[in-house]
C-alpha cells in the first residue's frame, strides 16, 4: 500500500480490517529491507500507528461483549462448541 506516493488516509478513519490489512503491507514492505532510511522510518512510524489502532477497537470490542455478556467475559471453550455442532 505504500509503494504509490498517494496521501495515505488517517489511521483514524480507518476500521480494524483495514487497518491489519495495511499493518500487514507495511511489515512485508519493512521486510523486504530494499528502502532508504527515511522511507524505512516511515513506514515503521505508520505501522506503529496502524498497530495502536488495531488494539484500540479490539479493546474497544472487548468493552462492548462485556457489557453484553453482563460484565465479565465467558472463556471460550472449542470444545464445548464442537460437541453442540455435533448434537
Amino acid at each position: 500500500m505504500m509503494a504509490d506516493k498517494t496521501t495515505p488516509p488517517p489511521v483514524e478513519t480507518l476500521t480494524y480490517e483495514q487497518a491489519f490489512g495495511e499493518l500487514e503491507a507495511v511489515v512485508a514492505a519493512l521486510e523486504q529491507q530494499e528502502h532508504p532510511l527515511e522511507e524505512a522510518l516511515a513506514l515503521y512510524a505508520r505501522g506503529q500507528a496502524l498497530l495502536q489502532r488495531c488494539r484500540r477497537l479490539l479493546e474497544e470490542a472487548e468493552l462492548k461483549v462485556q457489557r453484553l455478556s453482563g460484565g465479565a467475559l465467558q472463556p471460550f471453550a472449542a470444545d464445548d462448541e464442537a460437541a453442540e455442532e455435533g448434537a
